[in-house]
This record gives structure tokens, C-alpha cells and sequence, in this order.
């Protein structure tokens, strides 16, 4: 089982779970009991560090809610002490074109509180500011981690999305361990924060790895169930599908140079490109979850992953989503 430490000392598998899509985000929530034997599998499997948020919910076939946070707590219950899970704060909703945030003490106080409750654990390993609120300074929010990892409550913070300048100056009032950025073959415009992550040792974990799916290269077609947020991701339209073909031929070629899959590939580049990122692919299949753990098995040479670069600078690619704009209201 390849592990990594992120930040001074938050040990991870390389490689870790994202939860989300067993509730949230692609079309109706999975079954909860099936999910908790899939999650539950996949810590048998070998996974150790598993990622939530308290604004992963959908709704079950009887209209009840389905918490992410739940499903994921009652899978881990009795190896609670041997995992990392990571939840998130900040987004209040998902509104139809933005987000609406609030990173404001009071309302991270009531988050914190209900996650632990609906993950029945008394501490959150690695709580993160889900999406930075222009409203609150960093330094605001960084005074209620520091408070938060005093009470016991949490032990280790970061921030998704972040950028370096709100960085430096949450990490000056409270040690951040990990960004959660969005990292992926096709989106790269945070590889300008390495230098800044190295320089104060911070990790990067890495999500939506796989472009959603796309650089799996088992998706062919450019409409989903409803309620599945890729039927409005620019990768996936028809005209993408057929602009990314010269991406997943490079894919394959490599996979097949290392007998591996495309998804396997998609994630070894960036478990070897840097000791400190750790990618959370997400999926409902066992098999392809055992697959994603398997890819960081695979060693990549520097130059190799610099050829890689390389060709992904010259290959033609579409548009990817790149994340949902931010209610400044």
C-alpha cells in the first residue's frame, strides 16, 4: 500500500477515495447500504483516506436526504481510528450557475458541529474551506481552524480552490496541511502553485482527476441521466468527444506501453510528477476503484513524465470544466 504525508505529518494512502459521487452530482444517489459495502470494500481493498463534504446530498427514492457524510461515516464506524477522512465547509448552496458560499466563524462553528454528527466521529482528520468566501478574510477563517484544532475538533486543515495569495495568508495564522485543487491532464493551471507548495509544505490533493470520467476513455457518449452534472461540462458535448480523439490515442499508447489502463495512467503521471500529490478519483464500480489504487504501483521515470508534459502541451484538447462561478452577493 503506497502512502504519502501531506503536509508535516497528516499520513495518506497515495492515492484516496472521493465519496461525492455515491450521493451528489451524477444523476440519483447510489443505494445507501450499497454504498457503505462500497466504501467499506474499498477500505478492504486498502484505501485510507476517504473525502466528503457536508454539501454532498441528494435525494433517496422515499425523498429523504442522502448525506454523504452519513453514508461515509457508518461505512468507516468501526475503523475509524485507522482512516484519514476529509470533509469540507463553506458552500451554503449549489445555486443554478454559482455558488453560494459562506465561510463566516459562525456559520463554520455550525458545519463543523453537524459533520461531526453525521459522521459520528468526534474529530475531523483534514477539514477544508470548500470554496474561499470573498466576504471573510483569510485570516478570519484561519483563526477558526486554529481555534477548532485546539478544541480537538479537527487536526489538520486546508482549502480547495485556492489561490497563493489567500494561501499565505491563512497559512501565516494557522498551518495549512493540503490544497484541494482541481488537477487533471486537461486542467493544469495550478501546476503555478507548486513552487509555493513545496516552499511552505503543503500537499496537493487532486480532484476530479480524470476530467469526470473523460480521460478514463470508456465514455462515448455526450448525454447523461438527469441530475449528472456532466451534461452541462464542455468536455463532454459531441463536438469535445471528437476534438479529445488525438488525446485518448496518446493515452492508450501509453497505457499500453505499461500495460495499464488510460485512467491508471491519467493518475500515475501525477502521483509521480510530485511526492506530495494525491489524487481522489471517485466511482460506484469496485473494479474500477481497485484499478484506481492499483495506478500508484506505477513507476514513472522524471523523464518520462516530463515527455508526457510535453506531448499534452502539443495534443489538441476541448474545453473542461473548470468549476462553477462564485455568488458574490
Amino acid at each position: 500500500m503506497e502512502t504519502r504525508t501531506l503536509g508535516k505529518d497528516l499520513k495518506v494512502t497515495a492515492i484516496g477515495l472521493g465519496c461525492m459521487g455515491f450521493s451528489h452530482g451524477y444523476g440519483k444517489p447510489m443505494d445507501v447500504d450499497e454504498a457503505v459495502k462500497t466504501i467499506r470494500a474499498s477500505y478492504d481493498m486498502g484505501y485510507r483516506f476517504f473525502d466528503t463534504a457536508e454539501i454532498y446530498q441528494g435525494t433517496n427514492p422515499d425523498g429523504s436526504t442522502n448525506y454523504n457524510e452519513e453514508v461515509v461515516g457508518k461505512a468507516l464506524h468501526d475503523v475509524r481510528d485507522q482512516v484519514v477522512i476529509a470533509s469540507k465547509f463553506g458552500i451554503a448552496a449549489h445555486e443554478t450557475t454559482a455558488l453560494k458560499v459562506d465561510s463566516s466563524p459562525e456559520t463554520i462553528r455550525k458545519s463543523v458541529e453537524g459533520s461531526l454528527k453525521r459522521l459520528n466521529t468526534d474529530h475531523i482528520d483534514l477539514y477544508y474551506q470548500h470554496r474561499i468566501d470573498p466576504n471573510v478574510e483569510p485570516e478570519t477563517v484561519a483563526q477558526v481552524m486554529q481555534e477548532l484544532i485546539d478544541e480537538g475538533k479537527i487536526t489538520h486543515w486546508g482549502i480547495s480552490e485556492a489561490n497563493e495569495d489567500y494561501l499565505r495568508r491563512a497559512n501565516a495564522v494557522c498551518k495549512v496541511t493540503a490544497v484541494q485543487n482541481r488537477y487533471s491532464m486537461m486542467y493544469r493551471e495550478y501546476e503555478d502553485l507548486f513552487p509555493v507548495l513545496e516552499e511552505l509544505n503543503i500537499g496537493l490533493v487532486a480532484f476530479s482527476p480524470l476530467a469526470n470520467g473523460l480521460l478514463t476513455g470508456q465514455i462515448k457518449q455526450s448525454s447523461f441521466s438527469n441530475g449528472d452534472l456532466r451534461n452541462n461540462m464542455p468536455q463532454f458535448t459531441k463536438q469535445a468527444l471528437a476534438k479529445n480523439r488525438e488525446l485518448f490515442d496518446l493515452l492508450n499508447e501509453i497505457a499500453t506501453d505499461h500495460n495499464v489502463t488510460p485512467a491508471q495512467i491519467s493518475l500515475a503521471w501525477m502521483v509521480n510528477k510530485k511526492p506530495y500529490i494525491v489524487p481522489i478519483p471517485g466511482s460506484r464500480h469496485l473494479n474500477r476503484i481497485e484499478d484506481n489504487l492499483a495506478a500508484a504501483q506505477i513507476k514513472m521515470t522524471p523523464q518520462e513524465v516530463a515527455q508526457i508534459d510535453q506531448a499534452l502541451d502539443a495534443v489538441p484538447m476541448s474545453a473542461v470544466f473548470s468549476g462553477m462561478k462564485i455568488d458574490r452577493k
